[in-house]
């Protein structure tokens, strides 16, 4: 087994909430411009549209960014306690 599979088996064996810490730690660690998936781009372009359309159409509506902040906020205070 190579370093890189080992490393990737060890790194399965984590806790979700640990995976995702040394998932966003690595993309951190890459260039800019080198975690680019053409498909995933395309397929958020077309969920963009898709939520604009809908909004346009006021089947939606959108929350002000302190709103979102506040909501984020409280669910990370959620967490860390539950934790």
């Amino acid at each position: 087994m190579s370093v890189r599979e080992e490393i990737l088996q060890r790194a399965l064996e984590l806790t979700p909430d640990d995976r995702a810490y040394v998932a966003d730690q690595l993309e951190a660690s890459l260039p800019t411009d080198s975690f680019v998936d053409h498909e995933i781009a395309a397929a958020w372009f077309e969920e963009i549209e898709r939520r604009v359309e809908k909004y346009d159409r006021g089947e939606s509506t959108a929350l002000g960014f302190e709103e979102v902040l506040e909501n984020m906020r409280q669910a990370l205070a959620a967490r860390r306690a539950s934790s």
